[in-house]
């Protein structure tokens, strides 16, 4: 029999969330907790709000289905949404590819959301993905991912009226929408011209950049609701 002492003992592997901990302390910080202040030695922050946190998310054209799948399987456990819808069009080739990742990850997901895989074509009717909605009062998703679809500027049109049916009609219902830099900024332009025309509104519209791996995308944010306003037909935030 060996000796204890010649046995190798395996480090525990840690996880992103024991690292990021083990480096705060290293700086003098308190490990994260949930909670809506955090500490950095002396430094008192407020932590962003939750975003995601037991809404209701579809992401149309998902392609390999990042955004949704990140929501629901690596969010802290007080930011995940109930119900996430991942959909694309409904191409055995692509619609097959989508369900697979997903397949591949369901053991991940959060066990308070629920994970849907749906074909959706554009600008078509919307009744099936309502009909996964948790409750039959509730108008549409809290929120709709767009992510690098603007690209397909022949389609604006076509996402533009999937967002107006899918989008609930709450004054904090959302739209992000993410797009390469290889999308013109006379097309990003053309899609929020759209959208404004058809009346998502809002009080602005942020346009941020970002950098990661010498890729540059825009982060677009859309506040949306469809409370009339008195003077038009439009919506208002």
């Amino acid at each position: 029999m060996p000796s204890s002492q010649n046995q190798q003992v395996q480090p525990k592997e840690q996880s992103s969330e024991d690292i990021l901990n083990d480096a705060l302390l290293f700086l003098g910080g308190k490990p994260v907790v949930e909670s809506e202040i955090i500490s950095y030695g002396d430094l008192k922050l407020t932590v962003a709000p939750k975003l995601i946190s037991r809404r209701t998310l579809i992401e149309l054209g998902a392609g390999c289905s990042l955004p949704s799948l990140a929501a629901c399987t690596i969010s802290s456990p007080s930011n995940v949404p109930s119900l996430v819808v991942t959909s694309d069009y409904p191409d055995p080739i692509i619609l097959g590819s989508l369900k697979s990742n997903v397949e591949r990850n369901q053991a991940l997901v959060s066990p308070t959301c629920k994970l849907h895989c749906r074909g959706y074509e554009w600008g078509q009717d919307v009744a099936e993905l309502l009909d996964l909605l948790p409750n039959p009062s509730i108008t549409g998703f809290d929120i709709v991912i767009l992510s690098d679809l603007l690209h397909f500027d022949a389609s604006h049109d076509a996402l533009v009226k999937s967002l107006s049916l899918l989008l609930a009609k709450t004054v904090d219902a959302r739209v992000y929408v993410a797009a390469g830099k290889y999308t013109l900024p006379k097309v990003v332009s053309s899609f929020l011209k759209k959208a404004t025309d058809a009346g998502l509104r809002g009080a602005s519209v942020s346009l941020s950049f970002f950098q990661s791996r010498g890729i540059i995308a825009y982060g677009i944010s859309l506040p949306c609701s469809v409370k009339p306003c008195p003077e038009t037909s439009h919506s208002q935030c």
